[in-house]
């Protein structure tokens, strides 16, 4: 091997290590958060879907894992598909919007169906199921994180299977 190959192999190498480094989502709806040496929370997404929206609105589902000793805030969400992303909670089978939601250490927050969820309002575009959707969600400490919410039936539930 010669030194001109020797360099365009580890050029390679390197190129595909920093791709896979930034590249951060799955097809599959998860994502992975800060490393945690930086001393930032660890959070990782799994779980992610939206329902196919009837209406301009539509509800956003997923787990945010926090694998560390720091607790952190979900504190908003944005996606090119509203320019009206809101949190909300659900007490006393009333939704409401809320400012943040705690991530706790070595916890998890469960944005699911009947509880606390993702809010588009006046969606600029209806996606159909099979369909993906992208939101980047915004921490107190963590950087922010992108995932792609697959869309899947109206009547979609994970916890009925």
């Amino acid at each position: 091997m010669n030194r001109r190959t020797t360099v365009l192999s580890a050029t390679a190498a390197l190129a595909l290590t920093a791709a896979l480094a930034l590249s951060g989502c799955s097809s599959d709806g998860s994502a992975d958060g800060a490393a945690g040496t930086d001393g930032k929370p660890e959070l990782k997404v799994s779980g992610a879907f939206m329902p196919q929206p009837v209406m301009d609105m539509a509800g956003g589902f997923l787990t945010i894992k926090n694998e560390s000793d720091t607790a952190d805030k979900l504190t908003s969400v944005t996606s090119p598909i509203s320019d009206d992303v809101q949190i909300h909670e659900t007490k006393n089978q009333k939704m409401q919007q809320v400012k943040s939601f705690d991530i706790p250490a070595n916890g998890a927050l469960d944005l699911e169906r009947g509880g606390s969820h993702i809010m588009f309002m006046g969606l600029k575009t209806k996606p159909k199921q099979g369909e993906k959707v992208s939101i980047e969600l915004h921490f107190e400490k963590a950087d922010p994180i992108k995932v792609d919410l697959p869309v899947e039936a109206a009547t979609h539930n994970p916890k009925q299977h």
